[in-house]
């Protein structure tokens, strides 16, 4: 089981925005699950999603894989995904996998949003 928080922000211009923020382990285990809540959020609550991954310490080829899911099912429906906080041991998995030129990633959930304001 992961634990995954969610919480809506809406931007200035009145964007929905919806941040996850699983924790403990993005691995083969759990991945199925956090793929489906973010088909289920960008399909039923915002095309516009930030993932928060300050609190996953480990990550997998499964855990990337369900991230890169999710980042085209936003972009299916012109929305936005982008990644912040990630973990310093989740961190090489990215740099080693060349993911973190594939996601938009930053420092601070609120670089994140603020990052969707200017982009949309």
């Amino acid at each position: 089981m992961i634990h995954i928080d969610q919480k809506e922000h809406t931007t200035q211009n009145g964007t929905k925005v919806i941040v996850l923020a699983p924790s403990g382990r993005l691995d083969i285990t759990t991945a199925w699950q956090f793929r489906l809540k973010l088909q289920e959020c960008i399909s039923k609550l915002s095309r516009h999603v930030v993932v928060n991954l300050g609190q996953v310490n480990f990550i997998d080829s499964s855990g990337l894989t369900s991230l890169v899911a999710g980042m085209r099912d936003a972009d299916k429906v012109k929305g936005s995904f982008r990644i912040c906080n990630v973990h310093p041991e989740a961190k090489l998995v990215f740099e080693v996998t060349m993911m973190d030129s594939v996601f938009e990633i930053f420092e601070t959930e609120e670089e994140a949003l603020e990052e969707g304001v200017r982009a949309s």
